[in-house]
């Protein structure tokens, strides 16, 4: 008899396993965890006999999901945007703004002012307010530093979040997110002198797990994020990219070309972009928040994403400027209301395909074999964590099989 399982039953699972019903549904479940894995799921009728022994845990009937993960933000960062929000409320462009030294760089500012400390204690707010909502997986970029000094600060702060809080960080070299106010119109030199030594630097140092960029107008052009990428080949790192959110540059297609995790925004994604991010099996991060914030029209083309079959992930972008939003139940009711998504495909957005999105295999359902993170409901259908606004129904998270 196993001493070590712990059985979780009067429960109802959405295991989000491919290939079942919509969510995955076991009405009248049970779960075994051992050793931090998922060893048996099932219904109760079924549960074996070898587990009758096991510690039990009732958990009242309630709605079971894997634990959520929030696969895209900036949460480490000095200082706030609320002055910027009002201008944009008076008329002025997100661009606009970022090009008079506003935006992006005045986080810079506030950033590279900022001790390890303080960005510390503010980031852990924000990862708070994350786990509350049943959140278990976190990642968080750099980019607000934009020298070799603040962008190591930020990844270091990344890393002591998981050593003080009970969440899985996985950390995003962003250096290449805008060009400083002291490489202005040098961005190749920017490149060459800053970001790329900066970040065999990070990497030489185990603090980074992925490589990211802003493809963008006011950012990097494809051949330049291309270089960052091929550096990032040479380290042996997978690639993301913020690609698409106010022009069409090709950078999904680019990002595809490179094997991307994911490709983020999206507004502007094209068909042909589509079919490349489809054929890489590179994951499309959807991200209501920025949408949101910034009162765009143009939304990310999910119709072209379904009829290519490309994985949809769902996160909130949280950072200072264009999504101010910690709130991942949030994210999934902006993604269904706004951009048309469903319930499911919002749900399968910050579970399978937001793991997906990271480069985790073992996390995002509930099945035999996966990391026992699980998040418990008071609700009575996996629906409504998108359909209710403002209001967080958890119960209780269980990480790693504890409650």
């Amino acid at each position: 008899m196993p001493q070590t399982s712990d059985v979780f039953t009067s429960c109802r699972l959405a295991t989000m396993a491919s290939g079942s019903e919509p969510y995955g549904m076991v009405e009248d479940g049970a779960l075994v965890a051992e050793t931090g894995r998922i060893v048996w799921v099932g219904t109760m009728g079924a549960l074996p006999e070898a587990f009758a022994g096991a510690r039990r845990h009732d958990l009242g009937g309630r709605l079971v999901t894997p634990a959520l993960i929030d696969c895209h933000t900036h949460l480490v960062h000095g200082g706030n945007r609320a002055a910027e929000f009002e201008l944009r409320l008076n008329g002025a462009s997100y661009e606009q703004i970022a090009r008079a030294g506003g935006g992006i760089m005045s986080t810079v500012t506030a950033t590279r002012l900022a001790s390890e400390d303080s960005l510390l204690t503010s980031a852990l707010l924000r990862v708070d307010a994350a786990v509350a909502e049943g959140v278990s997986v976190i990642e968080v970029k750099s980019g607000y530093g934009l020298d070799v000094e603040t962008e190591l600060r930020m990844l270091r702060v990344a890393r002591r979040i998981a050593q003080v809080r009970q969440v899985v960080v996985r950390t995003s070299f962003l250096g290449a997110h805008a060009v400083p106010v002291e490489f202005a119109g040098q961005a190749d030199a920017y490149l060459e002198e800053v970001c790329l030594p900066t970040l065999r630097a990070a990497h030489a140092e185990g603090l980074v797990d992925a490589v990211d960029g802003f493809c963008e107008g006011i950012a990097f052009s494809a051949l330049q994020m291309a270089r960052v990428f091929g550096v990032a080949a040479e380290l042996g790192l997978p690639v993301k990219l913020h690609a698409e959110q106010l022009s069409n540059l090709g950078g999904a297609a680019l990002a595809a070309r490179h094997s991307a995790l994911s490709a983020d925004h999206l507004e502007y994604l094209d068909e042909a972009g589509c079919r490349a991010m489809a054929a890489a099996g590179t994951v499309a991060v959807i991200l209501p928040g920025a949408f949101y914030t910034l009162r765009e029209v143009q939304a990310p083309p999910v119709a072209w994403l379904r009829t290519h079959g490309v994985p949809m992930a769902v996160a909130t972008d949280m950072n200072p400027g264009s999504s101010p939003m910690t709130s991942l139940l949030l994210a999934m009711n902006m993604a269904c209301t706004l951009f048309r998504m469903t319930p499911f495909e919002a749900l399968a957005g910050v579970t399978v395909h937001a793991a997906r999105a990271l480069g985790l295999r073992d996390r995002g359902t509930l099945a035999v074999g996966q990391v026992a993170d699980l998040a418990v409901w008071d609700c009575e259908h996996p629906a409504e964590l998108a359909y209710r606004i403002g209001f967080n129904p958890l119960y209780r998270r269980i990480i790693g099989g504890v409650l």
